[in-house]
């Protein structure tokens, strides 16, 4: 498949879990634990995703998102959330904060291929 994913997690068992799926899939993957670590790599890499949580240490994936999406490097990658924010209107106030998904914790590991399959398809199209 060749595409390269930016997965930003600090929880050591989700980072393993999205990680191995990732990678059982084809996927070329690279990691940080921490927001600004995150969009470090994410500013200076060539990625065809970046998938981040949002509740995390330094910065929380909303600042992420508004840095992210603010810099001309970045125009055109999708960015997703991967988070256990589920409440009612979460979703929503996630996707206004600037991401182009939102995958929520648990991840049933099925489903979570699919939901990136159609992401990155997405993107070809667009």
């Amino acid at each position: 498949m060749g595409k390269r994913i930016l997965v930003v997690e600090d929880n050591p068992t989700n980072l393993d879990l999205i990680t191995y799926l990732l990678r059982a899939l084809g996927y070329d993957v690279s990691c940080e634990t921490d927001g600004e670590a995150g969009l470090a790599s994410a500013l200076s890499g060539d990625f065809d995703l970046i998938l981040t949580d949002i509740l995390m240490p330094h910065m929380d994936g909303l600042e992420f998102a508004r840095r992210f999406k603010a810099d001309a490097r970045s125009a055109g990658t999708p960015l997703v959330a991967v988070t256990a924010l589920a409440m009612s209107g979460d979703r929503e106030r996630i996707l206004s904060g600037g991401f182009d998904g939102y995958i929520a914790k648990p991840i049933d590991p099925l489903k979570f291929a699919e939901q990136i399959a159609v992401i990155l398809n997405a993107q070809l199209r667009g």
